[in-house]
């Protein structure tokens, strides 16, 4: 289907998650059109999620037999760009990936575009729970600052760096560095100028 719209290069297909991650990181594609349900090894939603850290500027169409809201509530705490069912059109799929693609969210499901909204909302609110100095420890961090580096900056102590950071990850649910990073990039902490 794609093949006939002149705007869209179809650059790879990948058989597996691991293969969408591998082939995501050779390529660098502006659009990934991800199927939850892959054979063997990572699922769809993992593979978006490792898409999302290691390649952060790829934008993620979700495109699925799913529909129940389950699988959109992965998508959008992921912050999945879009989320498609298999049988939509062919113009539907091309709109949906002209808009991510764009930087616009497209979720294009059986759930109201209301609710959708109000998940992405209640994912945002998230940003707003952290203090200000946890926000610069979060921007420091995604701008490649070691924990010293940014008791330096902030005039604090590296231990006291180390308690914003675990109390930032206890607020927002993040296990790792690598997370914390991703949340920063995917929240644009490192464009805000300081």
């Amino acid at each position: 289907i794609l093949e006939t719209y002149p705007d869209i290069e179809v650059v790879k297909e990948a058989g597996d998650g691991e293969e969408a991650v591998r082939l995501t990181m050779k390529y660098e594609p502006d659009v990934v059109l991800m199927d939850l349900s892959m054979p063997n090894g990572i699922d769809g939603f993992t593979a978006t999620k490792e898409i999302m850290q290691q390649h952060p500027k790829t934008k993620i169409l979700v495109l699925t037999m799913y529909d129940e809201e389950v699988y959109i509530q992965k998508a959008v705490q992921l912050n999945a760009h879009g989320y498609m069912l298999k049988n939509s059109q062919g113009g539907e799929l091309h709109e949906g990936i002209q808009a991510v693609y764009q930087g616009n969210r497209y979720y294009q499901t059986g759930i109201p575009q209301e609710q959708i909204k109000k998940m992405f909302q209640k994912r945002q609110r998230k940003v707003s729970i952290l203090t200000v100095r946890e926000q610069e420890v979060v921007r420091l961090t995604v701008l490649g600052f070691s924990n010293l580096q940014i008791a330096e900056k902030l005039s604090i102590s590296h231990k006291t760096v180390e308690n914003h950071k675990a109390n930032i990850m206890q607020k927002l649910g993040l296990k790792s560095k690598q997370e914390l990073i991703q949340y920063g990039i995917q929240n644009h902490y490192h464009a805000v100028p300081k």
